[in-house]
Order: structure tokens, then sequence, then C-alpha cells
């Protein structure tokens, strides 16, 4: 029951984000479009920040689930644009609201995270010590916030060369110094 209000919960923020435009989103908003307490919604979540985390906790966990179980690291890759591309206009409009610094800041820790557990999985950069691989991971994060900031319908037509592109590049397949 819990996790079910905690959805419940959080597909009413999401629905006031997106479909009703709300730029303020507020607890108050929040217990009226699902029709429940402010003990409840406070029961489930500390504040909306801890709402926000939840949500993108979730969702990156289920596609983190759903990218390992993909045939390869290429097409996990793949999967992780498609994802993210067709989330872009609710984070775009949780950016929008007075709470997108906290979102902004979340999304990147998720992001880290998310290639964390990629690179662990995949056992890349074994000879790395731990602040290389953090570098590493900080650095490829970025990059692919930053593609995901510029993204357009050219690269949506062209997701699987992307993809492509950046699996060699974080496997070391794209060398500066390559014949």
């Amino acid at each position: 029951m819990p996790i079910d209000m905690k959805k419940k919960i959080a597909e009413a923020a999401l629905r006031l984000l997106t479909e009703k435009k709300a730029r303020k989103l507020t607890v108050k908003d929040i217990v009226e479009e699902c029709h429940i307490t402010r003990q409840s919604f406070y029961y489930h979540f500390e504040d909306i920040p801890d709402l926000l985390r939840w949500v993108l906790e979730q969702g990156l966990e289920r596609m983190m689930e759903e990218t390992q179980a993909k045939e390869n690291g290429e097409e996990s890759i793949r999967y992780f644009f498609l994802m993210a591309v067709n989330a872009m206009p609710y984070v775009r409009k949780t950016m929008e609201s007075n709470y997108g610094e906290e979102m902004e800041h979340l999304l990147r820790q998720q992001i880290f995270r998310l290639f964390e557990r990629a690179v662990e999985e995949a056992r890349l950069y074994q000879s790395c010590s731990q602040s290389e691989l953090k570098l590493i991971l900080r650095y490829h994060s970025s990059a692919v916030i930053g593609l995901l900031q510029e993204w357009t319908e050219e690269d949506t037509r062209n997701l699987d060369q992307i993809a492509h592109e950046v699996y060699q590049l974080i496997t070391g397949g794209i060398s500066p110094f390559s014949e």
C-alpha cells in the first residue's frame, strides 16, 4: 500500500507540472490533486525535493534494469537515450518549476550513479584509481547531460549513430590517438 500511495502522489505531482503547467509546485496543490491529507503526504515524503528524488530514483532504477536486459552495451546506451528523450518534456517542466535547481542537482547525481553502475557491471576502467574513475564518470555524465540539454529532432533521427559513438567514446573505441 505505501508504494502505491507514493506512486499516486508522484503521479499527481508530475501531472501538475506537465498537464496543468504549475510553475510553483506546493504540497497543498499535490494533496488536493490526489485527494489526500497533508499528513499522508508527509508520511510518505519529507518534502517536495524528497518526492522528486524518489521519482528520479524509481525512473532511473527501472531504466537501469531495462537497460541491463539489452544484449550489449551499445544497445543499452541507445535505450538510455531513447528513454531520456521520451522523459525530456517532464524533466523540462520540472526544471522550470520552483524546484528546478534541486531537480538539476538530483538529475546529475542519478545519471552519475547510472554510469557508475554500468561501468562497474561492464568492468570498465579496471586499471584506474578511484579518483581517476570518479573524474571519468563525472566527465561522461556531464557530456551526456550536455547532449540531452541540446538535443534536437535531427539527433532523434540519428539516435543509432549517436549511441554508437557515445559507446565508442566510453569504451575507448574512439581515441584522438588512433591512426
